[in-house]
Parts: structure tokens; C-alpha cells; sequence
């Protein structure tokens, strides 16, 4: 389409433009807004706002049309065929923040579990809320090993930023003064119940090195004055928040970052917005806007700006770097280096260990706490006794230990010979009862960057508005192999060594991507003919571009990413408002 003129083109123009509105396009509405610049957020599903738009938030179970809303496999192998493999995030309750993969496709030339939801919010909504900090072995780790390409950054620049973010989102968790699991500003953590106190005592005893922890999620425990002035209040322990939170009690874009941004009068959301690729002046050396498909009138549109931030998730904004040809980026936006779509990183899972614990049986706990217990890495640290000669870095544990309720299914052979079987009194006083205790631990492996794990362009295979797709091209090594065998290993020897009973190792298996953690498709480092961005999250071939989400990661660490992804945004957001100020964009 031809570029806007006059009056058409002021009315499409801001001072800068946020692609994406989920965890990181929230935390940049917000810092770029609050530092004055009018903003405008595109995101290519439909308006989520926050109360409003969680239609199944306070849903009782009998309301359900299926039983513990569990869709029927005929509609799940037809609309949700990758949405389904996680097996617990796709549920009647949920469905609606969640993408239909008929409408959606890809091609996976290795399997790839692509988990995705487009609407305002995005996966903020839905996302698991563990909320680690990368430490400085991280950020040195490939530097060190000759892995991949160096960090341009370390953790020190970053850590004022996670001291920021933290604050603004709240945290709850308890400091332990471990180096390679660095704290943070923390609200009061969640209590641990009578089972991990007991494991945390007696493995502890065993295994000094292997520490456990209460988990840090973003829920509030002791909201901030600027938290409840957002409208957001205490985590009500009702472990629906997938559904969405109408208490506002965990973090999310629609709760939190997107309120910020609003309520300082320069932002503008346009949903239904799907940009399609960035236009770049070969004159000026620079990105003048972005091009986007009306999802429902299928017309194109231009948005103009100075700055424009690339937080569509790894994939996404990937796809939009590469979708954006020119005389001067053939082969994609800003890819000089041939590393646009490659070393495509996630956390695998799926691996560890479970048992009973039948002295607990008269013991029980109040609520449905949102959280568990946490088992920082404690293998490649530095030191002799932390070495592995099988595998590079290392890899953590989530866990709890709870009581199965009345919903717990009865009728599947094997799960319980003794128990009732069908209806009736029989079942129902089985039900009434709480089941026992079980206490499981699921690692979390780091994945390293390998240059040909990539994405690629698909243009023979287009989706619903004939846009081109995605190709998937992702396998784990040897090296996370070697790391599984080791996680399973050592989750059963804690779980024997607080002396639990029936304790199985489990490898259940991974495909890359069931971590919904995908990473590592433009990559921050310090040669331009290495990476895609800068230090300061910069497009290297165009300044002012940037790309904060899970795109820019140089490496995976063994956790959760969000955390480093919001303190990546918001360091940004600041580096490009001064910037700009000075006239550099």
C-alpha cells in the first residue's frame, strides 16, 4: 500500500510503537508511557480487560458442560491438536486464552509444542508466575565454556532493573543468600505445608548442597499502597489463575502494566492489529513504523514512530524480522549475521520423581495455595564438588506435596485397585475424603543455544489471512540427554532420603517447546556478526529497534524467564526514552 500523507499519516503517528501486549509489551506500555512518550500498542487478538474479560474466573465446577471441564478429545484433535500436549493448560475453562491451531498452523520438521494465546495480555494471563533471577554464572556461562556467543551485559547492570520490576509486580519468596539463585525484593513468602517442611529437613540433612526453598511467584502477600491503588489486592489461595485473576492478586499485563500505562493518558491499544513487517527508510538508515492486517477488515494499515519495540514473544517477533525484506535486509530485518531464527532455546521437562508419605494422614492444610517448593541447581557451579563430566550447566526442581480432593478420578484401572469404582454411596464417601499424600519434584534443564536449532520462513504454507508460516526445526542433544538421566536420578535419592515411601523416577518425556519457554531467535551479543542485538537490546543494523522478549536471550539459564525478560524491557524502554531525548534515533 502506498505510505500516508498529510494529515492521515499525524493521525497514525506516535512517539513510539509497542508490538505485542503480554509480558514484556505490558512492562514497555508502561516505562516508555510514564516517561512521557505517547505510545501505541498493537497486538493482533482481541481487547482482554482486566474484570471484565475473564468469563470463567468464578466458574463453579457443576457449571461446567463437561466433566472437570475437560473438552472432548473429537474437539481437541481438531482445533487444539498442539494446544492439547501439555495436558493440563487446555481445559473448558481456559480454551478462549489459547490459539486454535486449525487457524494457526506450522510445520514441524522436529516435533515443536508451540503454545500460544493472542489477545491483549497474552500469555501474562496464563503464564506459571515463577519469578527467578538469571546470577552472574549465567550471564558468564557461555563466555566461559565457549558456548554460543558472550552476554553483552552481566548481572550486575541488570540487577537494579530486577529490583524494579520486582517492586512494581510484587514477589513473594524468601531470601537465601545462595550466589547462583540471587535475591531479590521480596513480600513475605507462602508458608510451606507439614510434607515439605519435613522433606526440606530431612533431604537437607542428606544433601546439604541441594537446597530447598518456597517458590517466588508473582502473587502479592503484602500488597504495595502503588499495587492496591492499581486495584490489585492479596492472593485469595484460590488456584484458579489460569481462568484469570479478578483479585488482581498475580501479575499480569491486564492487571498491572497496562493499567500503569493507561492511566497516564498517552497510551493507545489497538487490538485486532497484526503486523505483518517493519518499514525501514533506506535513506535515513532507520525504522519509520510498522505495516499491519486489520484482523477483521483484512485491509492494511501503517503506524508510524521513533522508536518501536518488538515484544511479540521469541517466535513472533522473529517472524516479523524476517517477513521484513529489503534492498537493504534481503534476508530479513537486522539479520547481517545469519542468526535471525536461530538457536532456538526452551526449558526442558517432564523428568523427575514422586512418593507417598502415609505418616502425614491425619495432617491436612487450608486453601489451594497457587505455588510450591523450589530446589535451586546445585550441579556446575564452579566447584569440584558441584561437577558433572556427563553434561554442561544444570538444571532445578518445582515441587510440592498436597492431598488429591473429591475430584480426584477413582475410576481409571491401576490408579487405585482398593478404591470404589462407578457411583454411589460407596464413591461418594471415598470422595469426602481427602486422598493421600504425594510429594513430586519436576525438573527444569537448561537447553544450550545450538545455531541450527532454528525457525524458518515458510511462505509455501500461509495461515488464515495468507501470511506466511512458521517452520520448526528444534531438537535436544546429548548434552540434555545426559542432563535428564542426572534429574531423574537425584530427584528420587532426596525424595529417599526423607524417607517417603513408593518413590518412582519419571522421564515422561519432552518435545522442545512443552516448557513454553521459547527463547533465543534474535540474540543479544556484542559483534554484529554474532548476534542481532546490542547490549542494550538495539536492532545492531537499526537503533531504534528494539527486541526485549524472549527473542533476545544469548542463553537459557535453568529458570524461569520472565523475570529477566521484564528487566530487560524496562532497562531498554529507559536506554531508548534518553536516546531519543539526546536525538540518536
Amino acid at each position: 500500500m502506498a505510505n500516508l500523507n498529510g494529515r492521515a499519516r499525524q493521525e497514525n503517528t506516535y512517539d513510539a510503537i509497542v508490538v505485542g501486549s503480554g509480558i514484556t509489551g505490558g512492562w514497555a506500555a508502561k516505562e516508555l508511557t510514564q516517561k512521557g512518550l505517547k505510545t501505541l500498542v498493537l497486538e493482533r487478538g482481541p481487547m482482554v480487560r482486566h474484570l471484565e474479560d475473564y468469563p470463567t474466573a468464578t466458574m463453579d465446577p457443576w457449571q461446567t458442560k463437561y466433566p472437570q471441564g475437560q473438552l472432548p478429545s473429537d474437539e481437541l484433535n481438531a482445533k487444539y491438536p498442539v494446544q492439547k500436549r501439555t495436558g493440563y493448560t487446555l481445559t473448558e475453562y481456559t480454551r478462549h486464552f489459547f490459539v486454535r491451531d486449525d487457524q494457526n498452523p506450522y510445520t514441524e520438521e522436529s516435533r515443536y509444542d508451540w503454545i500460544r494465546g493472542y489477545h491483549v495480555g497474552g500469555r501474562s494471563l496464563t503464564w506459571g508466575r515463577q519469578s527467578y533471577r538469571h546470577s552472574p554464572i549465567d550471564f558468564e556461562a557461555n563466555a566461559r565454556e565457549g558456548i554460543g556467543v558472550d552476554w553483552p551485559i552481566r548481572y550486575e547492570e541488570l540487577a537494579p532493573w530486577y529490583d524494579h520490576v520486582e517492586r512494581f509486580i510484587g514477589v513473594s519468596g524468601q531470601a537465601e543468600g545462595l550466589p547462583h539463585l540471587p535475591d531479590g525484593q521480596y513480600q513475605p513468602p507462602m508458608e510451606m505445608n507439614c510434607v515439605e517442611k519435613a522433606f526440606k529437613a530431612k533431604s537437607e540433612a542428606r544433601f546439604p548442597e541441594r537446597r530447598i526453598t518456597m517458590g517466588r511467584t508473582a502473587h502479592l502477600t503484602d500488597p504495595t499502597e502503588e499495587q492496591l491503588a492499581l486495584g490489585r489486592t492479596k492472593c485469595q489461595y484460590r488456584n484458579m489463575c489460569i481462568r484469570g485473576c479478578p483479585f488482581g492478586g498475580y501479575y499480569s499485563s491486564n492487571s498491572g502494566g497496562l493499567v500503569a500505562a493507561e492511566r497516564t493518558g498517552n497510551l493507545v491499544i489497538r487490538p485486532g492489529s497484526i503486523v505483518t513487517s517493519l518499514i525501514y527508510d533506506e535513506k535515513a538508515g532507520r525504522a519509520t513504523g510498522v505495516r499491519i492486517l486489520d484482523a477483521t477488515t483484512r485491509q492494511e494499515e501503517e503506524f508510524y514512530a521513533d522508536v518501536v519495540f518488538l515484544c511479540a514473544s521469541a517466535f513472533n517477533s522473529a517472524w516479523i524480522m524476517m517477513n521484513s525484506t529489503s534492498s537493504r535486509f534481503p534476508n530479513g530485518f537486522g539479520n547481517g549475521s545469519d542468526q535471525l531464527g536461530r538457536n532456538v532455546m526452551d526449558h526442558h521437562l517432564g523428568v523427575g520423581a514422586s512418593g507417598e508419605a502415609p505418616e502425614f494422614a491425619d495432617m491436612y492444610y487450608s486453601g489451594r495455595r497457587p505455588n510450591g517448593i523450589y530446589v535451586p541447581r546445585f550441579r556446575n557451579l564452579g566447584d569440584a564438588a558441584t561437577k558433572r563430566s556427563d553434561y554442561l550447566r544444570g538444571f532445578g526442581y518445582q515441587g510440592g506435596a498436597s492431598r488429591p480432593g473429591w475430584d480426584r478420578d477413582l475410576t481409571r484401572p491401576g490408579q487405585d485397585p482398593s478404591g470404589p469404582r462407578g457411583f454411589g454411596a460407596a464413591r461418594k464417601a471415598a470422595l469426602s475424603q481427602p486422598g493421600p499424600w504425594i510429594i513430586g519434584l519436576g525438573g527444569f534443564g537448561e537447553i544450550l543455544p545450538y545455531e541450527d536449532n532454528r525457525i524458518t520462513l515458510n511462505r509455501d504454507k500461509t495461515d488464515e489471512f495468507g501470511l506466511p508460516t512458521l517452520s520448526m526445526n528444534v531438537t535436544i542433544r546429548e548434552n540434555e540427554l545426559a542432563m535428564r538421566r542426572d534429574m531423574q536420578t537425584a530427584a528420587a535419592e532426596m525424595l529417599e532420603a526423607a524417607g517417603f515411601k513408593n518413590v518412582e523416577g519419571r522421564d515422561g518425556g519432552y518435545a522442545p517447546g512443552l516448557g513454553i519457554h521459547e527463547m533465543g531467535t534474535a540474540r543479544m551479543g556484542r559483534d554484529p556478526k554474532t548476534s542481532v542485538l546490542n547490549a542494550h537490546n538495539q536492532v545492531h543494523e537499526c537503533k531504534n529497534v528494539y527486541v526485549t522478549d524472549g527473542a533476545a536471550m544469548t542463553s537459557a539459564s535453568c529458570v524461569n524467564p520472565s523475570l529477566t525478560y521484564m528487566a530487560l524491557t524496562a532497562r531498554a524502554a529507559d536506554h531508548a526514552v534518553q536516546a531519543r531525548k539526546r536525538g540518536d534515533l
